[in-house]
């Protein structure tokens, strides 16, 4: 019987199963509070805080009900002298012995964690693209060093600086303000920018730039029409941890935004029901709050696996 010599670089066929394995059964156990909060969303009040926990319930909407409404207590007698519901909703709050007091701040909250977020990671590249382009083109006089410098502001934690920051936006008029939080995690997120897109701008051969000029492109020309297309992916994978920063970033939207800018991460712990937190309508709210960043990084997958591992091999 011939046999095929087998490479000792490829991993044998006990190995891929071992290691398939591991990955399946890590993922498994990383969904699991996901899966657990998504379920809560839609049970009971009652279901929700059971003991023993309950895996499976009866399905409700009364958490996201209860998310973007205010509801209001009343009697017995005053309850039954109100007209029929109108509305499903309406209907499942009268089943809580309350009526609808009016909308809820959530989706102002919502609203201005899309603004803030998406606007901050929209800059955080665009900045970061231009300033990892120079230091990747140009001679930059202490280029290691500034490079440095930046990266060094990404060591601190942005906590260590919070009442600095908060003293300079009271003084400057940015507190509870959108613009402020935009340019707070625009700084904050801007060395991670710069670092990761000018490791793709090094890969990409300046050949391809001298080519275009001599073409007769201008150096911006070769830069949007040339450089950017072929940095699309580093682009997409700094923008992925860009919003992922800047959507969760908890501790600066508590300090610096009590109402106009406040975003969702501080808002969602403060949900309060009926004798104390509204389980449902939290996990309702966190399940909302994970979409976004969600169809985000599917909508750029193609880009986030190449963009993670490109360049670690050097040629």
């Amino acid at each position: 019987m011939k046999t095929i010599p087998h490479s000792p670089l490829e991993p044998t066929a006990r190995a891929k199963w071992f290691a398939g394995t591991t990955v399946i059964a890590y993922a498994l156990i990383s969904l699991i509070p996901l899966v657990w909060i998504f379920m809560t969303s839609f049970r009971t009040p009652e279901d929700a805080i059971a003991y023993p926990p309950k895996v499976i319930a009866q399905p409700s909407l009364i958490g996201y009900v209860n998310l973007f409404t205010t509801r209001s207590r009343v009697g017995a007698d005053e309850l039954a002298a109100l007209p029929p519901p109108k509305t499903w909703y309406e209907s499942l709050v009268r089943d809580q012995q309350m009526i609808l007091a009016g909308p809820s701040r959530f989706t102002d909250r919502y609203a201005n964690s899309l603004l803030i977020g998406f606007g901050s990671t929209l800059l955080s590249v665009a900045l970061g693209t231009l300033a990892a382009y120079a230091f990747s083109r140009f001679r930059v006089p202490a280029k290691e060093d500034l490079l440095f410098f930046i990266l060094s502001t990404r060591m601190m934690p942005p906590i260590a600086i919070a009442i600095p920051v908060y003293l300079m936006f009271r003084q400057v008029g940015l507190n509870d303000t959108h613009l402020g939080l935009i340019l707070l995690y625009t700084v904050v997120n801007l060395s991670l920018s710069v670092w990761l897109l000018q490791g793709f701008m090094d890969e990409i051969p300046r050949e391809y730039e001298e080519a275009a000029m001599v073409d007769g492109y201008t150096r911006w020309q070769a830069f949007v029409k040339v450089v950017l297309p072929q940095a699309a992916t580093g682009i997409a994978t700094t923008a992925i941890f860009c919003l992922i920063f800047a959507w969760n970033e908890y501790a600066f939207a508590l300090l610096l935004t009590s109402g106009t800018a406040q975003t969702s991460p501080p808002f969602i712990p403060t949900i309060i029901g009926e004798g104390g937190l509204d389980w449902p309508a939290m996990a309702a709210g966190t399940t909302l709050f994970l979409l976004p960043v969600l169809f985000f990084t599917v909508l750029l997958r193609k880009h986030l696996l190449r963009g993670i591992t490109f360049g670690a091999i050097r040629k």
